[in-house]
């Protein structure tokens, strides 16, 4: 049963802490610094199912027998092109006018580790903006500073309000976490 076990979720997202709140589970939060460096060859969920995993081997050695540790990985994919964190508002900026009038997809990826076994799962949404003009794009920067974002947006802020017309989808998954999939998992897994 899940309550013989010990949730450890590894991410220092607000939006995944308050997911697992919502779930109404009890877990502890476990951080580690990980360079998010992925091999160039690598496209799409590769990448995330990559660095969900690399975040995981972090804690290698260190899970008690009855411990679940949780790491994810989220990211924008645009015209095959990998979208991240933005690197500074300059880049953000640029970020959103690629995604301006244009489906991207958001993937993101969920490790689950014991200490007998490695599993991950992910989850692809199709997400279309509107055309965003620039000024549009500058408020929203100027006022929500999303540059802790892939695809330097939250759906769940303003820009999603204003800017998203169609979601083919998990919104949670957008939002930074597939939480169906992962309840789903959660809790079929430890039965």
């Amino acid at each position: 049963m899940l309550k013989d076990y010990k949730i450890i979720l590894a991410s220092g997202s607000p939006r995944r802490q308050q997911f697992f709140k919502d779930f109404d589970l009890q877990f502890e939060i476990r951080l580690k610094e990980i360079e998010e460096i992925y091999p160039e060859n690598l496209k799409a969920e590769e990448i995330t199912n990559y660095l969900a995993e690399l975040k995981a081997k972090a804690f290698e050695g260190e899970l008690a027998d009855n411990e679940i540790l949780i790491t994810s990985d989220t990211l924008v994919w645009l015209n095959d092109k990998a979208l991240g964190k933005p690197k500074d508002y300059d880049d953000a900026f640029q970020i959103l006018k690629s995604l301006s009038n244009q489906t991207h997809e958001v993937i993101t990826s969920v490790c689950f580790k014991t200490t007998t076994k490695t599993e991950t799962i992910f989850e692809i949404t199709k997400v279309s903006f509107r055309e965003l003009s620039d000024d549009s794009i500058r408020y929203y920067l100027d006022n929500y500073k999303p540059f802790d974002k892939a695809g330097a947006y939250g759906i769940q802020e303003w820009i999603g309000l204003i800017g998203i017309h169609k979601i083919e989808g998990s919104y949670t998954n957008v939002v930074g976490l597939p939480t169906e999939k992962v309840y789903t998992y959660l809790t079929s897994y430890l039965d």
